[in-house]
């Protein structure tokens, strides 16, 4: 394994070596993580599963998100609005997700904030997309060592206060930086990954909110 977290496989192409942690990751980090969305439910999605994810290892949420989106009918957040107390209990008592109550009722109330969002704003893609870092705000070079004395960012902070103060709940500063990650908003595909200048691409092709 390279220093810089880079990893090179029998194909001789180099990938960041978190993709080789378990066969979960290989999809995810080759043909998801870091590509653009601005569909509003695969945001909210994302939302949700970087706040359950907090304090637990990622690969225990993406083993699950099956049972996630069957569980939350698919995050459509005008729905999951709708839920009351029947529904918390119905949650907790599902083995395919995690039975945290908190994050479980942070997931129904950040519905019914996203459908406030959403009702003010027109889009949640164009809420969020308005976070995203200015150039000068980006490292010039991104390896495992920077990520790892960074595990927030100015943005990331930024998008967290504006989030809490319209009432959202789990999206402290390092939550919404793996969101950032997750869809799109920056690129941390390592220096040398071979997806790295792909997700650049899609980027700068991607038609912003």
């Amino acid at each position: 394994m390279d220093p810089s977290g880079l990893t090179t496989d029998a194909a001789g192409c180099t990938h960041c070596t978190w993709r080789n942690a378990a066969p979960e990751y290989l999809h995810y980090h080759d043909h998801e993580w870091g590509v653009p969305v601005a569909d509003d439910i695969q945001l909210y999605e994302k939302i949700c599963l970087e706040g359950f994810q907090a304090g637990m290892a990622w690969i225990t949420i993406l083993r699950k998100r099956e049972s996630f989106r069957q569980a939350f009918e698919g995050f459509d957040f005008r729905r999951v609005a709708q839920y009351g107390e029947a529904d918390i209990e119905r949650l907790m008592n599902d083995p395919g997700i995690v039975r945290n109550r908190a994050k479980v009722v942070s997931t129904i109330n950040n519905a019914r904030r996203a459908c406030e969002l959403v009702d003010e704003i027109g889009s949640l893609a164009r809420w969020l997309w308005a976070f995203e870092p200015a150039e000068q705000e980006r490292p010039a070079v991104v390896d495992m060592a920077y990520w790892t004395a960074n595990p927030t960012s100015l943005a990331s902070v930024r998008l967290s206060k504006a989030l809490k103060k319209r009432g959202w709940t789990f999206v402290g500063p390092t939550t919404m930086y793996a969101l950032m990650q997750a869809m799109g908003m920056v690129n941390d595909h390592l220096e040398g990954c071979v997806c790295r200048q792909r997700i650049e691409a899609l980027r700068n092709h991607f038609k912003r909110p």
